[in-house]
């Protein structure tokens, strides 16, 4: 009987892998791309989006400028030399540095619109907390009277921005004009350099609470952050800095540190109502202090606990503005815009601030998570034990982009952030970045280049309105 040889197999071919990261991607294009059909057509139909490029609050206008070579310049710099330095200067040139080069492109970006009509004459609409500033002739009077001039449709009404904000955003810029800084190109230069201060409070952060090499490898994320399109020239630009500083301040060292911290937070809450949600931020840095954790939480509410009581004893409650300014929103356009596209159209807005890198560094923060988690639903026995263990071994790279996510989500649903978000949500959006920690070295300067041509063809496709 004859035995046949068993059939030989050629060499095995590997399956392919599909890149996870490629997919999400993927997914982030289509989002983006169905936001822009679905708000084109809606805008044809006459749907009330008052958003002519919808999801973002701009008009299509493509357009070259000043700023489009710097840009370009700036962008070429950072992906080519500035990731490498990134890893190895020392940390004080380096944060020094990122501080001037985010500034650089922060102001390459507004000159794309030009001089004038991209910087000095940003913030002069009749909607702009500058159009008030004359109007306030003593700060006591205007804050114990804030409330009353809130709703709209009556002759002392203030106007939109001032309205849709507690008082705190107002002073700052009567605050400039009062010590002889007055102007709208002062006040530009303001929301600029203010603004750009989160590439120092982010790192310190991250590197107080024990991450400074995830420090490092977020910079450049934070250094060319398509968001820059609105940090110039927005007064989001300053509560972003105030926001970020005032976390950092909670994360380092010391008590009169976190009391200083708390007192940023607390004038933060009189900047916008939406920042009640920094505080889920605020509990994730205070948890992740390595000591003085609970002394420090206590000097933090001290401090936001002062800022408070002052402004409330100057005749401003907190509370009542925010019942009133919810009904004023509904005096508005708030009233036309649709939930059932900006619910999830919000949410493409977002991508196209904090850039494509958004999702796989997400998702690779999820995966990160997945292990304390574990541990947390396992081992829970209190605050004290297994919960701070499974806190600690998830990291603030894990935990801060996570908070943010919350913080995003519970505004993104509650209905008061219809459009305009790439702007409104600039504080969480730099604290989501911390997730590019978790993306491989080799693909740092691939998403980065994304991250560059995002904020270009914003920049200079459409005329970006604050």
């Amino acid at each position: 009987m004859k035995v046949l040889a068993p059939l030989r197999r050629g060499p095995e071919v590997p399956a392919r892998r599909v890149d996870a990261d490629l997919v999400v991607l993927g997914v982030e294009v289509a989002l983006v791309a169905t936001a822009v059909a679905v708000g084109l057509l809606l805008n044809a139909r006459g749907v009330g989006l008052h958003a002519d490029a919808a999801p973002l609050y701009a008009t299509w206008r493509p357009h070259l400028g000043w700023g489009t070579p710097a840009a370009l310049l700036v962008a070429a710099g950072v992906l080519g030399w500035g990731v490498r330095w990134s890893r190895t200067a020392g940390w004080g040139q380096l944060l020094v540095a990122a501080y001037l080069v985010t500034v650089a492109w922060t102001m390459s970006l507004a000159l794309v619109d030009g001089w004038s009509a991209g910087f000095t004459r940003r913030l002069t609409a009749q909607a702009e907390y500058l159009h008030e500033v004359p109007r306030v002739t003593d700060i006591t009077t205007m804050l114990a009277g804030f409330n009353a001039r809130i709703l709209d449709f009556q002759p002392e009404a203030w106007s939109t921005h001032t309205a849709g904000h507690p008082p705190g955003a107002l002073l700052v810029f009567v605050g400039l004009d009062r010590i002889g800084l007055g102007g709208p190109t002062v006040a530009a230069l303001a929301c600029v350099l203010v603004g750009a201060t989160v590439t120092v409070s982010v790192p310190v952060t991250l590197r107080a609470l024990g991450a400074e090499e995830a420090a490092r490898r977020v910079l450049p994320f934070l250094v060319l952050l398509p968001g820059a399109v609105w940090v110039g020239v927005s007064a989001d630009g300053i509560f972003t800095g105030v926001v970020a500083a005032g976390l950092a301040l909670l994360a380092v060292r010391g008590l009169v540190a976190a009391a200083v911290g708390g007192l940023l937070l607390g004038f933060a809450l009189y900047l916008s109502y939406g920042f009640v949600l920094v505080g889920v931020l605020a509990l994730a840095v205070v948890a992740l202090r390595l000591r003085d954790r609970w002394p420090a939480l206590l000097a933090a509410l001290a401090g936001l606990g002062t800022v408070v009581a002052a402004f409330t004893l100057a005749g401003f409650w907190w509370l009542d503005g925010y019942h009133l300014v919810v009904e004023r929103y509904h005096q508005g356009w708030a009233a036309d815009r649709p939930y059932g596209y900006w619910v999830w159209a919000n949410l493409a807005a977002l991508l196209l601030c904090a850039g494509p890198v958004l999702g796989p560094a997400l998702r690779r923060t999820a995966l990160a998570s997945a292990g304390p988690a574990r541990t947390l639903a396992m081992r829970w026995r209190g605050p004290d034990r297994a919960g701070i263990i499974a806190l600690r071994q998830a990291g603030p790279t894990v935990l801060l982009p996570l908070a943010a996510v919350l913080a995003v989500g519970a505004a993104d649903l509650s209905g008061l952030s219809k459009a305009e978000v790439e702007r409104i949500w600039l504080p969480f959006v730099v604290w989501l970045l911390v997730a590019a920690a978790h993306l491989p070295p080799p693909a740092q300067r691939l998403w980065l280049a994304g991250q560059v041509v995002t904020a270009l063809a914003v920049s200079h496709l459409l005329w970006t309105v604050s």
